[in-house]
Formats: C-alpha cells, structure tokens, sequence
C-alpha cells in the first residue's frame, strides 16, 4: 500500500507545476508592471482582476465542486462530464452577451477623473471570463482522472504565453515607443491601452488553451441528464453562496478602497500599492491554491477508507507546518523580496505579514471544510464564508477611510480567523476529527517568534551578514521539525508499507 500522505504530498508538487510555477510567472510581472506603470495605472489592474476574480465564482457557481461528488458517486461518468461541461458552456455564453452588452456602460462606471478605463479593457476582460469557465469541466475531468502532468502543462503553457506576451508589450514594444524609434516593434504598441495588454494577452492565452483541450471537448456527448443537472445544480448553490463569500474576503478590498476613500486620486494610489504588495505575499497563496487542487478530489477519494478521519489530521498539521515554514522564510528575507515592487509601491509592505498569515488561516479553512462537503452539508460552508464576508464588509467600511489599504489586509486577517474557528468549532460537533492542535500551535508559534526575533538583526548594515543570520532561523526551524517529526513521518511511511 502507498503511503497517502507521500501521495498527496506528491499530488500537491505536481499540480504546484500548473499553478506554483505558473503564480510565479505572474509573480515575475508585478515588479515589470510595477517598475514601468505608475500605482494609479497599476490600479486598473489589480481593480478588474478582482472583478474577474468575482465574476468567476458566478460563471461557475459550484459545478466544479459538485462534477467532484457526483463524479465519485454516480456509475456512469461520462454522463457526469457531459451534464456539467453543457451546462457550463450554456450559462457562459448567455453571461458573456450581457455583460459584453453593458460593457460601454461598464467602462464609464470604472473609469474616474483620474483614470479612464478603455473599453478594450472590459471587452477582454469579459472573453477571460468566458473561456475560462468553459475550461473548468475539462481541467477538473484531468484531476479527477489523476491526469496531473497533462493538467499542469496546459496551465503551464497557458501562463507561458500570457506572461510572453505580456513581457513583449511591456519590455520590447513600449521603450521602443518611449524612444520615438521608427522601428516595427513600436508600431505595435499603443499608449492608451498600456497596462491592458495584461488583458489582451490573458485571451490569447485562454483561446490557446481552449484549442488545447479539443480533444477533451470532442469525448462529449451532447446530452444532457436533466434530473442529474437538477441535482447538481441543488448541491452547487450553498459553494456558489461560499464562492462569492470567499471572493468579497479576497478581493473586494482591492475593489473598496476606491469607494471608501473620499480623495479618488489617493485612492487610485492606495488601490495600485496595496495590489502590488498584495502579491508579495504570494507565496501562501500559492501553495494554499496547489493544496487545493490536489486536496479536495483526494479528501473525497479517502472518504470511505476505515482511518480516513486520521489521515485528515496529519494532513492538517503537516499542512500547518509547511506554511508556518513559508511565513518565516518569506518575512526574514523581505530585505531582498522587497524589490519586486517598484519603489513607488514598496510602502505598502507592512501587509504582508498579516496577508500571509490570513491565507495560512485560509488554508486550515480548506483542510476543515471536508467535514461539510463529504456529510452533504454544503450549506454550513456558505454560512461560515457569509460570516466571513460580513466581517471583511463592516471593517473596510468603517475603518477603510481612515486606515486605508492596511485596514484591508486586517479585514483579510479577522474574516479567514473566524471562519476557521467557526469552521473548526462546527466540524467538532458533526464530523468529529481529532487534531493535534498543540503541535499545530507549536509550530506555529515558532515561526512567529523567529520571524520577531529576527527583527533584531534590522539595525545590522551589512546585508550580506543581515541575509545569513535571518536565514539560519529558518535552518533552525527545520531542524527543530527534523528533530520533533522525522521519526513520525518514518513510522507512518512503515506503517502504510
């Protein structure tokens, strides 16, 4: 028998490869982005990808996570895959026409004394939207399949491209048109659109990716089960009600704070920095997102398994561990990080920490959420992220205009805490699973102290030196790990053999 953790864990790195490698290369734009636009430019990109971020949650509304359960349930699959891709690609384009439809009204909604938005921004804005709805059937058919390698070189390839051509907009074509050179390459880019290319490229991308999973559209069937649809649809809306919850936690604070803040100038400012430095703390986020992909088709395969409610425990605290791990290696090394933003940007920095430790709380909200998914109760998820999406509204509004973007990040902070103690105190009631949640709290705790620690060496000049002390805490953190939980993961690997 193989060892469950050592498969998830090998789940995780493989679909890291369709989503760490590709966040990267994102994560490569924001200081090309954040070096060449302003953060008031910079601003609309972070504002209509939080739109869009939004507005997938609609585009979907649950049937990835309702494909996962009745997929694992129902005998025949293929009647699965077809019902929910159809429906999919029905309610996509019927979406896409109305708001393509209202996009000039859109535009003129968005755009500010400051900053007017291009239409194209809108236009390209919605085909992302589309496409990749249409996509998410087939991506979550390769999962289920155990087909990581192909899932991971499609997302791949997708972000290879949008991030070439953005590269080739932004660091090719736009200081040649800077340069007044009478050159092809400055022919190609337009001023007025700027920071859009952003969204020009995320369609080519997507348009590739589409003529990519041909063969997987071709396997359909064009049927579809409408008493299966019918229940598909009833066990989606409380994750649709949870999406949507979930994204005004994640992203309606990039979108508040222009709102909120009475000065549209400043707040087109803030909006760009607290964007940028929202990305810094990608790395949580990262593995938070490959943890998912990876997590969720396992938890549900495990289901039935006598000692399943064990293994979701050891998965939780490894899973603790390893982003303890991330926050420290990531904030005693913000000396150097910290060029990634531009210097325009890098104010806004003190969020980090309290994002990264939000999308840690995040993640624990992930591993919990078996409980209700696996027992039929979607509902209590969509209360628990509805709570959470009251919070992150009521502290945005009252402390936003005072406090600005870090009143965001502490929104972040206080809604993913509670929805996981809630989340937690639930699960303990009516899918009982016995966390180790001291050495969850030791670990964790160890990281916090060291990362304090640390800010000891602040007042050393020498980087070189300030780099090798800082980094020897997070040496020392993994011994500590090799010492308390080698042992542990020998016997569990012993015990599965």
């Amino acid at each position: 028998m193989s060892n469950p953790l050592k498969k998830l864990a090998g789940q995780t790195v493989i679909y890291g490869l369709g989503t760490i490698v590709p966040r990267f290369l994102n994560y490569f734009l924001t200081p090309i982005l954040t070096y060449a636009f302003s953060p008031k430019e910079f601003a609309i990109n972070s504002e209509l990808f939080a739109y869009i971020s939004f507005l997938n949650v609609v585009f979907s509304y649950g049937m990835e996570t309702a494909f996962f359960n009745f997929y694992n349930k129902q005998p025949d699959k293929t009647n699965v895959i077809n019902t929910a891709t159809l429906s999919l690609i029905s309610t996509s384009v019927v979406l896409g026409f109305i708001l393509l439809l209202l996009a000039p009204s859109i535009t003129t909604w968005l755009s500010t004394p400051t900053v007017v938005y291009q239409p194209e921004f809108i236009y390209w804005s919605i085909l992302v939207l589309m496409s990749e709805a249409i996509c998410i059937i087939p991506f979550a058919t390769l999962r289920v399949e155990n087909k990581a390698l192909k899932f991971s070189f499609l997302k791949l390839s997708n972000v290879i491209i949008n991030t070439g051509i953005v590269v080739f907009y932004v660091m090719v074509c736009r200081p040649a048109f800077n340069a007044n050179a009478n050159t092809f390459f400055a022919s190609l880019y337009k001023p007025e659109i700027g920071i859009g290319y952003v969204f020009l490229a995320g369609v080519i991308a997507n348009v590739f990716t589409l003529l990519l999973l041909i063969p997987e559209f071709r396997k359909l069937q064009f049927k579809v089960d409408k008493v299966l649809l019918n229940q598909m649809w009833r066990y989606g809306w409380p994750v649709l009600i949870m999406g949507l919850g979930a994204m005004v936690n994640d992203t309606f604070d990039r979108i508040f704070i222009k709102w909120l803040i009475a000065d549209k100038e400043a707040a087109q400012l803030a909006q760009g920095i607290y964007g940028a430095c929202y990305k810094v703390a990608i790395l949580m986020t990262i593995f938070t997102t490959a943890f998912r992909f990876a997590a969720e088709p396992f938890f549900f395969s495990k289901a039935k398994d006598k000692n399943s409610k064990k293994l979701y425990a050891l998965v939780m605290k490894y899973f603790v561990i390893f982003c303890s791990f991330l926050f420290l290696a990531t904030m005693v090394n913000m000396d150097w990080i910290q060029y990634f933003v531009g210097n325009d940007f890098r104010e806004g920095l003190k969020v980090v920490p309290v994002l990264l430790m939000a999308y840690l709380f995040l993640g624990v909200v992930y591993n919990l959420s078996i409980w209700y998914k696996l027992s039929q109760q979607t509902k209590f998820g969509a209360v628990i992220t509805l709570i959470g999406a009251a919070i992150t509204l009521v502290i945005n509004i009252v402390f936003v205009p005072y406090f600005s973007y870090m009143a965001c990040a502490w929104a972040t902070f206080f809604a993913f805490g509670s929805m996981m103690v809630i989340s937690y105190r639930l699960g303990q009631k009516h899918f009982p699973i016995k966390y180790n949640l001291k050495a969850m709290s030791v670990y964790l705790g160890l990281a916090l102290f060291l990362y304090l620690f640390s800010k000891l060496f602040s007042g050393i000049e020498t980087k070189t030196l300030r780099f090798i002390l800082n980094n020897t805490l997070v040496v020392f953190y993994l011994w500590i790990f090799y010492k308390l939980d080698s042992g542990n993961l020998k016997r569990i690997h012993l015990e599965t053999l």
